[in-house]
């Protein structure tokens, strides 16, 4: 601090009085943290949530872990992070204990449960979402959720998950939102200040690490932007431009005459590159891409490794990786090699002997100590994590990954590689967003370790370099809802709340903010004004009788009243029936116990404020109901559905309840809440056994690709499975009908392609022989098989006492050798 001016020392001085906890926290961390960081932690320290928008790599975690350190500085005070997936749930499980020991850290990802009382908890966030409904002891003492990669709410199939949390968190609660650039993040902080009371809104545009564009040309790595005008302004490189207009010859006769020249200078005899004199501009009409090694090979000339190159296929990541070992490219040291040896046994120990040759495992395991991996979601979730552990300490020089490895795990590279910018979407080959963009090449760059990261494109024919500017110069990404009720989540909100009070907390989404933003604002009015007038309902209170009631007929006599002077000209006869309507409310006042109270007249004053506030409340009410309120359509026809097959009930009053068999629901998740429940409810699969229940909880979570044939009647399990399944699809099919006659979406049909190569494994079948059924890779085996246990814990809780024990034998049946094993 001494080499600072005054005025410096003046600020620090200030800023250290005024926020000492944040002060200490820096001064504690390796690095100086940045202004974004800093405003996150004051805004912590202020009592304030705090929603931080930042640039991949940015250190966004930083804020998150000061909130975790403000609760272990209050004795009794918890602290949860969760995260969409459980790899970065490990991950994250991991780091904290390494800070805060392993007795104060737990985690808790669905099918793993570490010291789930610690005051630091890691979670996935369906986790949270559950505790919540469940109102779980574990919520006590609660002062901070930190939510990362928050952005995740805009998922279409789990994004609804982060919009419950966020409002049924208690408000005392201090919520901690991480997420990418967004370019609504303002839009997205004010839903937040709205559900979750005073939020700050932190958004930072600076890579803590600058990023360097290129745009690859043969063996030169060419600036995307004009040098002298940079990124702000978007200017293309000129040359990209020439070689795009079609002077790509006239490129290449430059380029090898001066490799000629260089040569001859250097005194040496070599010719240019592939043996040829340089070319006139007649003879080259096309310029043909290097090959992976020789880019490789480039990158690491150029001390630009290690190196991720994102290929949106998980063949092309396999192919790639193949390609290398055939050119019989080599990264690493002798020493290195060593170590990943040791890493790679240390992390893979508990494989078994057999499923090693399946998986390949000695062919991988030589590739890593080339230095070269691939990272995509067919790979064993186990081999995931030992590339990622081998990159994190630059072991792994090269890793071809497809684009899942952009979202959140801890794998920045120095330089980031995309083959093409255009990708498969499952339907078509269309363009990556600039949103994509921005994520991907927000891995390049290691804080501490980079000076700059680079981002390198190749060119491709039909390459436009404005486009490519375009995607690198913009930050387009917005966050939009993907909210949206669910069975399950109508029978929970109407278990805690009712179905008055659940309609409006759905008005609160950020899916109905995006739709009419005043509906939230209208929706928090009605919820004060409800306290209000539960604190106006006790002070009327009176111990005679129900002051209300009679309060409510005071009114309508005064309305009457003084409808009957100022309709001086009405009929005869309808002055004299509304005369009989004032002598007989007149009459039931009197008579009434509470006319008689000491008492009245303050307990009238308290009716009156009561009454005009109601009556303002109904209005806000009939203004809500008149916007868009499209969520909460939606919710009414989910329970018209639930109504019609007995899950809730509607009393003469309009009070709606659950039933027996809606209270069971409460305890199932996912896609197929209503067909799973139902299929209890109806006995489905009383008569089936383990192996048989695992493949038919597999029918319903697996989600085929597009392209993917059926098994057949030929291929499915024998004996009373194919009856449990043939109902399953009839059940399917009414409960489908039914949701469309509801004006509801409906849901794919139960996919069987799956159920031999699952019931083969809940039998005990190798692991060769179950992946030879699947068709698939073993992580994708694994991710389908951990979905299948989700669901059989799910039924093992809420069916009959047999069907349980058989979902128990199930999970425990398919829970076993490398799906046991692994983590994620």
């Amino acid at each position: 601090m001494s080499g600072l001016g005054a005025a410096d020392r003046f600020a620090r001085a200030s800023a250290r009085a005024q926020h000492p906890l944040t002060a200490d926290f820096a001064e504690s961390q390796r690095f100086d943290l940045d202004p974004f960081q800093i405003a996150g932690c004051q805004a912590l320290e202020d009592g304030r949530s705090v929603l931080v928008a930042a640039p991949t790599g940015a250190g966004k975690t930083i804020v998150g872990e000061f909130a975790i350190h403000l609760a272990m500085l209050e004795p009794g005070d918890k602290a949860f992070y969760t995260t969409p997936i459980k790899a970065l749930s490990n991950q994250k499980f991991h780091e904290l204990q390494e800070v805060y020991g392993d007795d104060e850290v737990g985690l808790l990802t669905g099918d793993t449960n570490i010291n789930a009382s610690a005051r630091i908890v890691v979670m996935t966030t369906e986790v949270l979402r559950n505790m919540l409904y469940a109102d779980s002891p574990a919520l006590r003492g609660l002062r901070f959720v930190v939510m990362d990669e928050v952005h995740y709410l805009a998922d279409r199939f789990r994004g609804a998950v982060w919009e419950e949390v966020i409002i049924h968190l208690p408000r005392s609660v201090k919520l901690v939102s991480l997420s990418a650039t967004v370019s609504n993040a303002e839009e997205f902080g004010d839903w937040l200040d709205t559900v979750r009371g005073d939020t700050a809104v932190i958004v930072s545009e600076t890579r803590p690490v600058p990023l360097e564009q290129h745009v690859l040309v043969r063996g030169d790595l060419l600036p995307l932007f004009d040098d002298r005008a940079g990124v702000a302004t978007a200017q293309v490189n000129q040359e990209l431009l020439r070689i795009r207009g079609g002077h790509a010859a006239t490129y290449e006769s430059n380029r090898r005459a001066q490799e000629y020249r260089s040569a001859r200078h250097a005194g040496g005899r070599r010719q240019p590159r592939g043996g040829q004199r340089p070319l006139r501009a007649a003879q080259a009409p096309r310029m043909e891409r290097i090959d992976r090694p020789q880019v490789v090979d480039l990158l690491r000339r150029n001390h630009l490794l290690p190196a991720i190159f994102f290929i949106f296929s998980r063949a092309g990541c396999d192919a790639a990786v193949q390609q290398l070992r055939r050119a019989d490219v080599r990264l690493t040291t002798p020493e290195e090699r060593s170590e990943i040896r040791r890493v790679v046994e240390e992390l893979t120990f508990a494989l078994k002997d057999e499923d090693l040759a399946v998986l390949h495992f000695w062919e991988w395991r030589e590739n890593l100590e080339r230095g070269i991996a691939a990272h995509h979601a067919g790979l064993l979730p186990a081999f995931k994590e030992v590339v990622e552990e081998l990159f994190r300490r630059k072991l792994v020089k090269v890793v071809f990954a497809t684009e899942t490895l952009a979202l959140g795990i801890n794998m920045p590279a120095r330089t980031v590689v995309l083959e093409k910018l255009e990708k498969f979407n499952g339907e078509a080959r269309v363009a990556i967003t600039s949103g994509e963009y921005t994520q991907l090449t927000g891995r390049a760059g290691r804080r501490g370790i980079d000076v700059e990261g680079h981002a390198v494109v190749q060119w491709t024919e039909g390459l436009e370099p404005q486009s490519v500017a375009a995607l690198a110069s913009r930050r387009t990404y917005p966050l939009n809802s993907s909210f949206r009720p669910t069975y399950n989540m109508a029978v929970n909100l109407i278990d805690r709340f009712g179905r008055a009070r659940a309609r409006e907390i759905l008005e609160s989404s950020f899916a109905q903010f995006q739709a009419d933003r005043s509906v939230v604002g209208l929706a928090r009015q009605v919820k004060e004004a409800e306290e209000s007038l539960a604190g106006y309902e006790t002070a009327m209170t009176c111990d005679r009788g129900d002051f209300r009631e009679y309060s409510t007929i005071r009114r309508e006599l005064s309305d009457l009243e003084k409808i009957n002077r100022r309709d001086a000209t009405a009929p005869r006869r309808l002055r004299d029936e509304r005369q009989q309507q004032i002598q007989s409310l007149r009459r039931r006042m009197q008579r009434h116990p509470c006319h008689s109270c000491p008492d009245r007249e303050a307990h009238a004053r308290w009716a009156e404020r009561y009454w005009k506030l109601k009556r303002s409340t109904d209005k806000t009410r009939q203004q809500i109901d008149q916007r868009t309120g499209t969520v909460a359509r939606v919710f009414d026809r989910v329970v018209d559905v639930l109504t019609a097959l007995e899950y809730v009930e509607i009393d003469d009053d309009g009070v709606t309840t659950l039933t027996p068999a809606g209270r069971t629901m409460r305890r199932i998740y996912g896609e197929r809440d209503l067909l799973v429940a139902e299929s209890l409810r109806q006995g489905l699969w009383n008569a089936l056994d383990a192996p048989s229940l695992a493949a038919l909880a597999c029918c319903l979570v697996y989600e085929p690709r597009r392209d993917e044939a059926g098994p057949g009647e030929r291929g499915l399990p024998r004996g009373p499975f194919r009856a449990a399944l043939d109902a399953t699809q009839t059940l399917w099919q009414e409960l489908d009908d039914l949701e469309r006659d509801h004006r509801l979406p409906g849901s794919e049909t139960p996919a069987s392609g799956l159920a031999p190569a699952m019931h083969g494994w809940a039998r005990g079948l190798p692991l060769d022989s179950v992946l030879t059924l699947a068709d698939m890779a073993a992580g994708d085996f694994v991710r389908w098989a951990k979905q299948t246990i989700d669901l059989l814990d799910q039924i093992s809780l809420v069916a009959e006492p047999k069907l349980a024990k058989t979902a128990r034998t199930a999970l425990d049946s398919v829970r076993r050798g490398i799906v046991a094993y692994t983590s994620a």
